[in-house]
């Protein structure tokens, strides 16, 4: 309508009189009883063959009445009419050709008067004006065929490219949902495996600790130390694989918490050194200006270091390895810097570009010699990113390499250190504690009875979740712990059994002591007021910690009751 409003002034400006006024109000009309005709079509109804009938008939009758001012201008005005004229129905066509491209019934039906005005006032005004050479007017409407003709043509190419468009994004929508339905399946493989690889995983590390406590002679101790040391580097890999699968979904996430940088750093150095002294290899911590207290995540920082130093123990034969870091400050922001050089092999420039690649190793006998997934430093990295920062290389082949992580620098409010309680160690004797665990792995009750009844403690048995909602409901216990997958009932919907319950146990701490380690197996835990959570394979001393602080909360309740 705002164009037919603009086509009537511009004719009546060009050949005056009141036809314009009286053209406005025709086409108001019939494309007002069009809209009121098509709109059960626009609400998706169904309609029958007399609708039909009758939205087609409004389409043509608008179409012949839209394009009939320009015969009118076209025999009553000059020159500059007559060009306005051929534009109007030109116009309108090419509108029709583009809305209607979809549609090719009712662009055929509202294209073709559109057509006929166009090529048929050049030929009209050559006979009405019984002029002897017909030949210009020719010429006109031929040259209005081409253009209707190329008209056609784009549509064509228009609709081909439509369809085109339409079966590629129908071909990503498939691609994606195979994608997540591949990514899905990933998530869902990983989880299994993981449960599964833990739970014998758990005999293993725990067989291993156990085997430590009692009287070994030099060789037993040897080998008891070599099962300890390879099923650490086993969960070592499989805790890379899992990272590395949950940083390519998106599941990874970083947390910001206050903590002492220089205590982090202390802690790896602890760790790594045991390792090093084997190999003949120093570890020596260089802090330069560190930061009291800062605010980052504490577990992905100590994570990278931890890596960096576990390459840097590896690619070292002889020599040092330096762990130093400080505080950068910038013009836009302040970072915290974290380098760690070592004494070793080196890198050629090809293999620094190679190191931070998922599953590869900086040359093909890397794996031979020092062994390893190559996954360290890759995780290392997207973590780093996932934190703000950067993890970088600078090496020379047979002098050494320098891993440098740089993260942005957020200084805590509370500057003060904080102080740190110390875990009990595996050898302390806690009070007697009544515990309830609920596990359907033969294995696995006896590891855990071995770590705790030693102790004191006294271990009651469920062999699944229901059986443990139904020895909760009958005397109270200092701790419970629960496993998560178990036949009957899960240990989540146990928990919360016993936490929705007017039993003795609705207020005992609940430990998660289970393979399924992802974090949606956490959130679900949390979900049902369970935080302390263990994963298999079971670490004697953080078990050990655990109970007993969860012991000291319930005796702390009773005695306040």
């Amino acid at each position: 309508m705002a164009f037919a409003v603009f086509i009537a002034i511009a004719c009546w400006t060009l050949a005056g009189g009141w036809q314009p006024a009286a053209w406005l109000v025709a086409v108001t009309v019939v494309q007002a009883v069009e809209f009121a005709v098509a709109a059960p079509m626009r609400r998706r109804e169904p309609v029958g063959p007399a609708q039909t009938f009758a939205f087609c008939s409004m389409v043509l009758l608008n179409a012949v009445v839209y394009s009939s001012i320009a015969a009118w201008t076209f025999f009553n005005g000059d020159e500059t009419a007559r060009l306005f004229a051929i534009l109007t129905p030109a116009g309108a066509l090419l509108h029709v050709a583009l809305a209607m491209d979809r549609a090719p019934r009712i662009m055929r039906l509202t294209g073709t008067p559109h057509v006929l005005y166009l090529v048929g006032l050049p030929m009209a005004d050559g006979l009405l004006s019984h002029e002897k050479n017909l030949l210009p007017h020719v010429f006109v409407a031929l040259g209005a065929s081409l253009f209707v003709a190329h008209i056609l043509l784009a549509v064509r190419r228009i609709r081909q490219s439509s369809d085109e468009l339409r079966d590629a994004r129908d071909t990503a929508d498939c691609e994606r949902i195979r994608a997540e339905q591949a990514s899905l399946a990933k998530s869902d493989f990983l989880a299994t495996m993981s449960h599964e690889i833990r739970t014998p995983m758990n005999a293993v590390v725990a067989s291993a600790h156990l085997l430590r406590r009692t009287d070994l002679t030099e060789a037993q101790a040897e080998h008891v130390g070599m099962l300890a040391n390879s099923s650490e580097m086993l969960m070592g890999i499989l805790n890379d694989v899992l990272d590395l699968a949950k940083i390519e979904s998106g599941k990874l996430t970083v947390e910001s918490a206050e903590f002492a940088l220089a205590d982090k750093l202390r802690a790896a150095v602890q760790l790594w050194n045991p390792r090093a002294d084997e190999k003949g290899v120093t570890i020596r911590l260089e802090p330069c200006n560190l930061p009291t207290r800062m605010m980052a995540d504490p577990l992905r920082l100590q994570q990278i270091v931890f890596n960096l130093l576990s390459n840097a123990v590896k690619f070292t034969d002889e020599g040092v390895i330096l762990l130093r870091g400080g505080v950068a400050r910038g013009p836009d922001r302040d970072t915290v810097w974290i380098e760690v050089e070592d004494s070793g092999c080196g890198m050629t420039p090809e293999m620094c570009d190679r190191v931070f690649a998922s599953f590869e190793q900086g040359s093909t006998g890397v794996t031979r010699t020092h062994g390893g997934t190559g996954l360290g430093p890759s995780i290392s990295r997207r973590l780093a990113e996932l934190m703000g920062g950067s993890l970088t290389v600078t090496s020379r082949e047979g002098t050494g390499s320098t891993f440098r992580l740089e993260i942005p620098f957020i200084e805590a409010e509370d500057a003060a250190p904080a102080e740190i309680a110390a875990l009990p160690v595996a050898d302390a004797h806690p009070p007697r504690m009544d515990i309830l665990l609920a596990e359907d792995h033969e294995v696995n009750q006896r590891i855990v009875r071995l770590m705790l009844e030693p102790l004191g403690c006294t271990v009651t048995l469920a062999l699944n979740g229901a059986e443990a909602v139904a020895i909760a409901n009958q005397r109270p216990f200092d701790v419970i712990l629960m496993d998560m997958q178990m036949p009957v009932m899960g240990g989540v919907e146990a928990s919360s059994c016993i936490r929705l319950s007017a039993g003795p146990n609705a207020d005992t701490p609940i430990i998660a002591l289970t393979a399924n380690v992802m974090d949606d197996h956490r959130a679900q835990w949390r979900a049902i007021g369970v935080d302390t959570f263990l994963g298999k394979p079971i670490d004697m001393q953080l078990l050990i910690s655990s109970v007993c602080a969860a012991a000291a909360q319930t005796q702390a309740a009773r005695c306040a009751a």
